[in-house]
């Protein structure tokens, strides 16, 4: 009887943990950089398309090792450039990665875990609940389907992934290892060389995680807020409960203090109609937000079936990024986009859904927008 070796997968493997896996084998450290450039550079799993490298040392990752992303089930283009590939992962379950596109900026959102345990009211993912946690490699791997996907192999400077944010499916910080891994892979030389600056993880307050962010990397940070009060969080964002605003606020200033530069927490405000899009919320707002440096970013709520929940009218949101910026706050509006294809900002569910059902609800929502008397003039940040 004979057992099967399990094989290493060498896409999530950071610079480090790369050496160490070729001085296991028995093989010089500067493989590891030479194996890097062919995955994350050019797209290659298959190692006997490793041209550097020597047949001997090919045949013997073929024996041991494997270069396997998730498994692509679905790739989608929406009508204003964005794109959603939904991605098997080894549990089972799916989850999406969405690109958006801005002038010269390309925006890529990549998911943390299958399903979501914080069960935000207002987000379709937390509905799911919590099904499993990706590996670095399946955190990368989206990125390296997405950088394929382009045509951006081999690595050029003109990439058509600017940025990447951790604000997919998931909470990062509950995921902590293999994100960390996976980002330090989207930053470092050999593998995408994106500036730390234009990688961002959004959180939605996990506190203990937030102090230990700090110790292993330095890339933007996103808080997910959504109410100015703790009553109000507590109901829109559970586990407020957990860590109130006050303590969630000083974790982030904490963060921030540590990056050494003029770097500032980006805000996420997702606006739902009659919730906490008043006036008096934005005040409330302008008051918890007075000791952090921030810029707020204004997300109006992209509807999904069974929510509760309505987006507001363009007058309340501009009302209420008006209130925000006589106070001098640097204030933008999301632009919604890929609503065709269920790609906007909480629609994010893992499952590929019926076209026409995805149509008709993209045509009611824009009736619905056209309505408003005011029209917006918006930006879409991430």
């Amino acid at each position: 009887m004979t057992t099967s070796t399990v094989k290493t997968n060498l896409l999530g493997l950071t610079q480090p943990e790369m050496e160490k896996f070729f001085d296991s084998i028995g093989e010089k450290r500067f493989r590891a950089g030479q194996v890097m450039k062919w995955i994350h550079h050019f797209g290659v799993d298959d190692f006997d398309a490793m041209t550097n490298v020597s047949k001997a040392l090919r045949d013997k990752l073929k024996a041991i090792a494997e270069v396997r992303g998730p498994e692509v089930v679905s790739e989608d283009i929406s009508t204003d450039g964005t794109r959603k590939w939904v991605v098997r992962v080894a549990s089972g379950s799916c989850v999406e990665t969405v690109y958006i596109p801005q002038g010269k900026r390309g925006t890529l959102c990549v998911s943390s875990q299958a399903g979501c345990a914080l069960d935000c009211s207002f987000c379709s993912t937390g509905k799911q609940g919590f099904n499993s946690n990706l590996t670095a490699a399946e955190v990368i791997g989206q990125v390296w389907i997405a950088n394929k996907s382009f045509g951006s192999v081999p690595a050029t400077v003109d990439r058509a992934i600017t940025n990447v944010v951790m604000m997919g499916m998931g909470e990062p910080l509950l995921n902590f290892d293999n994100v960390i891994s996976a980002m330090r892979l989207m930053m470092d030389d050999l593998g995408y060389g994106i500036s730390k600056r234009r990688v961002t993880l959004s959180t939605s307050g996990v506190v203990p995680m937030i102090d230990e962010l700090a110790k292993h990397i330095d890339v933007s940070l996103a808080l997910s807020l959504h109410a100015p009060n703790d009553a109000l969080r507590n109901q829109l964002v559970p586990i407020n409960k957990k860590y109130p605003l006050k303590m969630l606020l000083e974790s982030c200033q904490r963060y921030m203090a540590t990056l050494g530069e003029k770097r500032v927490l980006t805000i996420e405000y997702t606006m739902l109609k009659d919730i906490n899009d008043k006036v008096e919320h934005a005040v409330e707002m302008i008051e918890l937000l007075k000791n952090t440096p921030c810029k707020i970013n204004l997300i109006p709520f992209n509807p999904f079936p069974h929510s509760g929940y309505e987006r507001p009218s363009n007058n309340a949101i501009r009302r209420f990024q008006d209130q925000l910026h006589q106070a001098g706050y640097n204030v933008t509006v999301r632009t919604t986009r890929g609503e065709d294809i269920d790609a906007a900002c909480g629609q994010l569910v893992g499952q590929v859904m019926d076209r026409t059902r995805r149509s008709e609800r993209y045509i009611a929502g824009r009736e619905a927008k056209a309505a408003d008397d005011l029209p917006l003039i918006a930006v879409n940040r991430i």
